[in-house]
């Protein structure tokens, strides 16, 4: 029953992750045909990346790192997790205030360290104007992200894991509007994306309330209890912070050459959606779930939750890597080649897409791993491994640019993540059993591989023999919906073949979803 439950939280982030990440490319698919790469695009993304990058080192890495742990042992030992809630949310919002102030004085210093390569041309004041308007997105976002915590933790996931949905809806309902009134579409993106925010807050918001969870604002206090968090979450925030400065670096070295910032954030965006779905839901469902069996002293339930996720995360990753070494092009070519996104622009991208792809596994088990630590409230271990892994990106980035070019930020992501991930399976041997995958995911593992590599199989031999059907006007749709098809049968065939998987465990998880 536990391990249905698990799988039912899973299933439940997935599938509205999931609503997200579709809705995300309809936004990046009418981004990319009414502005295209170029000027426009590359600045948007500067800006729009800002308050991005301080939410997930504020609030969605370091916070939940360290809240939802502590809030999970005093929900289950009933010690006034309300109180602590509320006493959280008052000190968050007065960091993240601080924050945004701090932002609309700097911003032009902020747009020169994040897209150095833009100062002297028009990107670098396009960027700074968007980033003011952007960047309140933050506060919202944030507090936003303590009451999805809080939700998680009682183990409601459907409002948390919705709420991204709502900026998609309101983008793309900008974007057509802005298209269609004859305005300046960018504009009207930028200035919804706030508003976005407000409403993600107020759906979260009223949730935790139905779940009779009353937070209220109020003056920030630091009570042993915040000291202690706060002494949880600095590391953790560093931690994120290293991520967010392998991204930035990425930029930088992007920077230098006109559209490549524009080319990697649409390529971002595509494997960002196996990312989503499968990464951000394990990382989501396991640390509460890992939370509370540490504490009932469950080693047992506490193995078996991480080998489970461990399954859920390889039968939807490797053959996520496989379609994206095997089919860039016309992933790339359908989704976004139209309007002002040309063919040079298709290949770049698919790229940029393959080699992401070859990191992708690595940044799935990132998410599945780093909850080990974090659930045993171990926030320095993940911050020093992310240290090393930012130097290793840094270091290649820099390095290969004279020699690869704009690609070589992709090259060191992919390079920097399993380096990560090496770093963090080695330092979770310390936690015993229940960091080891137990003999039932070591017996489909390997099963869940040859599917994935049948289906590889499969997919290049149907490209081979129907790929000229993606040269045909308005057959491309089409072509590749059916090629999607035949890699999906010969996947979930070749894996019920090779017992890599049980169909039942997905009914019932979905049922229960």
């Amino acid at each position: 029953m536990k391990q249905i439950r698990l799988f039912s939280g899973l299933f439940t982030v997935g599938f509205w992750t999931l609503a997200s990440r579709i809705l995300g490319f309809l936004r990046e698919i009418l981004l990319t045909a009414y502005i295209g790469p170029g000027p426009v695009m590359d600045a948007f993304v500067a800006a729009f990346r800002l308050p991005n990058m301080f939410r997930r080192f504020f609030a969605e890495g370091a916070f939940n790192a360290a809240f939802v742990p502590m809030f999970s042992k005093r929900l289950e030992g009933e010690e006034n997790a309300e109180g602590f809630a509320q006493d959280a949310f008052n000190l968050l919002a007065a960091a993240v205030l601080a924050l945004v102030g701090l932002a609309m004085v700097f911003m032009p210093g902020l747009v020169w360290l994040t897209a150095e390569g833009f100062y002297g041309d028009e990107r670098f004041d396009m960027a700074v104007d968007y980033g003011y308007v952007v960047f309140p997105y933050i506060l919202f976002m944030s507090l936003a992200a303590l009451f999805s915590g809080v939700l998680n933790a009682t183990g409601r996931f459907a409002a948390a894991a919705a709420a991204p949905v709502l900026l998609n809806i309101f983008a793309c309902t900008a974007l057509i509007a802005g298209a269609l009134s004859g305005g300046d579409v960018i504009w009207w993106l930028i200035t919804v994306i706030p508003l976005a925010g407000v409403a993600q807050l107020a759906l979260v918001w009223v949730a935790t309330e139905r779940a009779g969870i009353r937070i209220r604002p109020g003056l920030p206090k630091l009570s042993p209890e915040m000291r202690r968090m706060v002494r949880i979450a600095v590391p953790a925030a560093l931690a994120m912070g290293v991520t967010q400065v392998n991204l930035v670096v990425g930029q930088l070295v992007a920077s230098k050459t006109e559209k490549a910032v524009s080319w990697l954030f649409a390529a971002d965006r595509l494997y960002q959606l196996p990312l989503g779905v499968v990464g951000i839901a394990v990382g989501i469902v396991l640390l509460p779930d890992l939370s509370r069996r540490l504490r009932a002293g469950d080693k047992d339930g506490a193995r078996n939750a991480y080998s489970r996720a461990g399954e859920f995360t390889l039968l939807l990753t490797l053959p996520s890597t496989v379609a994206f070494l095997i089919i860039p092009i016309p992933l790339v070519s359908v989704l976004f080649e139209r309007g002002q996104f040309s063919p040079e622009d298709t290949v770049a991208t698919a790229l940029a897409v393959a080699i992401y792809g070859v990191g992708l596994p690595a940044f799935m088990l990132q998410k599945l791993l780093q909850p080990l630590f974090f659930a045993r409230e171990d926030t320095r271990s993940p911050f020093r491994y992310a240290v090393v892994a930012m130097i290793i990106n840094a270091g290649l980035a820099f390095g290969l640019y004279p020699l690869v070019g704009w690609i070589a930020p992709a090259i060191a992501a992919s390079t920097a993540g399993w380096a990560m991930v090496a770093l963090l399976a080695i330092g979770a041997r310390r936690f015993g059993d229940e960091a080891r995958f137990d003999d039932r995911f070591k017996r489909r593992a390997w099963r869940v591989v040859a599917a994935s590599l049948g289906m590889g199989v499969v997919l290049f031999a149907a490209l081979h023999i129907f790929g000229w059907t993606f040269q045909v006007p308005g057959w491309r749709y089409l072509a590749l919906l059916v090629l999607i098809i035949v890699a999906a049968a010969a996947y979930f065939l070749l894996g019920h073949l090779f017992k890599a998987f049980e169909l039942s465990e997905f009914r019932k998880a979905l049922r229960r979803s």
